[in-house]
């Protein structure tokens, strides 16, 4: 055996993890839209109303990123490794009670468990990557992969969402992540190291935790109450007002807890701030993109969920292609004050682009252009940020750094997609009062103008999406140059900043 077998065997174990910390990223983020193409088939299979069915996404929205924190944090506390199983296998189970559900409470109840071993499962999926990868060029192509699996997660969601209703059952839009879970539960077992931990066991912060799922829980249920309710619903301002006022009690007692669920370090850090922000930005408007491409597709093109899936590809090529581009050679070369800045810049020209779609526009002159520029600004927006947003960090708290990327995708979808569909449905009420008598055909277009305004405030929310990527994140030299903070109560030395 020569003296290089060992380094590659390590080498083949470290890629070999990237692989399944993929699949269990892919299945958390495709089931926020699998199950949309699910839902008309489940409503008419378990009968149940137009206004309940929005529970069966909102149920899983709410358990997940309320209880995000926790679960990085709980991985952080009793490992990895075992945090990961646990999460596979929860979310495995959750999934498999959802497809078989026999009536519409099953399926919200075990939907709600979907999110919470989501909540356990996601951040502990990146942070088993970022403390695997620690030489900086294979990092950057991890994570170059990372941010392409959560890009294009959606859209696959959507394609593979149309396959399974039409050519087997809506459950098996649930059922298949029971597939997904056991090959990656398998690889865990095999391929995942288990990282000892060196000192004292620090332990959880209850309070904390109390304080920011309670907020983030109120985050996300009010804007969904204002989705459905309407926004001079007191149940959505209640709601927000009382997670407003838990964030902010959250914030002052990690100024003083022993043992911080998350030391604010973590995210006071100028880069790191800048990263979070720009994933919520882009989240929010990638929501966007989904629901209303989606309708437009299905509603005013006639396609079937198998074509607006299809549709949907060659965003996901773009968006893979420009994020192993910007991974592996403009971050590094430029750092991700330009290549953020640029990606978001390139977010409204493709949203602005959208809003030129009529009764009368086509899939290949007019919505795949935008797209493939969709596909571009995405793959050059999530890697450098989700680099940034775990760089430097003490590997004891990768867990809750990780656990932030995934509450500010979330919280960004969340209010991006109350903010939006609200602005939608406005817009499409205005346009059929303006145009009295209504019609068929009236009705087509107030449909159309409604996406349109949507897709003019989306363009506003990447506009200040560059404004806070050029002025929050450090320049290339400076990153390069500035020392790690190390948040208190860490026992070992933190990871060497990575130079971009």
């Amino acid at each position: 055996m020569t003296s290089s077998s060992p380094v590659a065997t390590a080498s083949r174990r470290r890629w070999l993890t990237l692989v399944i910390v993929g699949l269990a990223q892919l299945m958390v983020v495709l089931d926020a839209t699998i199950v949309n193409i699910a839902l008309p088939a489940a409503q008419t299979d378990l009968g149940f109303s137009d206004g309940d069915r929005q529970w069966v996404i909102t149920a899983y929205s709410l358990a997940f990123g309320s209880l995000l924190l926790l679960g990085g944090r709980l991985s952080d506390l009793i490992g990895r490794k075992l945090t990961f199983v646990i999460g596979l296998i929860g979310f495995a189970a959750a999934s498999a009670w959802a497809g078989a559900a026999p009536d519409f409470g099953a399926l919200v109840a075990a939907r709600a468990f979907q999110g919470a071993f989501g909540a356990l499962l996601a951040p502990t999926a990146l942070a088993v990557l970022t403390t695997t990868f620690t030489v900086p060029k294979e990092r950057a192509r991890a994570f170059g992969v990372f941010g392409a699996i959560a890009g294009a997660g959606g859209a696959v969601g959507l394609l593979l969402g149309g396959v399974l209703t039409e050519k087997l059952d809506w459950r098996w839009n649930l059922y298949i992540n029971v597939i997904i879970a056991v090959i990656a539960i398998i690889g865990v077992l095999l391929f995942v190291p288990r990282i000892e931990r060196h000192g004292p066991r620090p332990r959880l912060d209850l309070p904390g935790t109390v304080l920011v799922s309670g907020g983030l829980f109120g985050i996300v249920y009010g804007f969904a109450s204002a989705e459905t309710e309407g926004w001079g619903s007191p149940l959505a301002w209640g709601s927000l007002s009382v997670a407003g006022a838990l964030l902010i009690a959250f914030v002052l007692w990690q100024r003083r807890a022993a043992h911080p669920l998350l030391p604010l370090q973590i995210v006071m850090d100028r880069n790191r701030a800048a990263a979070y922000l720009s994933i919520l930005v882009a989240g929010a408007g990638m929501f966007g993109i989904f629901l209303f491409v989606t309708y437009f597709l299905q509603v005013s093109l006639a396609f079937t969920p198998i074509q607006t899936g299809l549709a949907f590809l060659p965003m996901i090529v773009m968006l893979v292609l420009a994020a192993q581009l910007s991974t592996n050679i403009f971050v590094p070369r430029f750092g991700p004050k330009i290549m953020v800045t640029a990606g978001m810049l390139l977010g409204v020209a493709g949203m602005l682009l959208l809003t030129r779609l009529d009764l009368d526009s086509t899939y290949a002159a007019n919505v795949l252009p935008a797209l493939m520029i969709m596909g571009v600004a995405m793959g050059t927006i999530m890697p450098g940020s989700m680099q940034t947003a775990t760089l430097g960090v003490d590997r004891h708290f990768a867990g809750v750094a990780s656990a932030m990327v995934n509450t500010s995708q979330q919280v960004g979808g969340s209010i991006g997609t109350a903010l939006l569909n609200t602005i939608a449905t406005t817009a499409a009420t205005d346009y059929v009062n303006a145009h009295l008598p209504v019609s068929p055909d009236v009705i087509a277009r107030a449909a159309v103008a409604s996406y349109a305004s949507a897709y003019y405030w989306a363009a506003g929310a990447f506009a200040v999406g560059a404004l806070i990527a050029g002025l929050l994140f450090r320049a290339r030299a400076a990153t390069a140059n500035r020392p790690t903070a190390q948040p208190s109560g860490a026992d070992d030395a933190p990871e060497p900043v990575v130079a971009h």
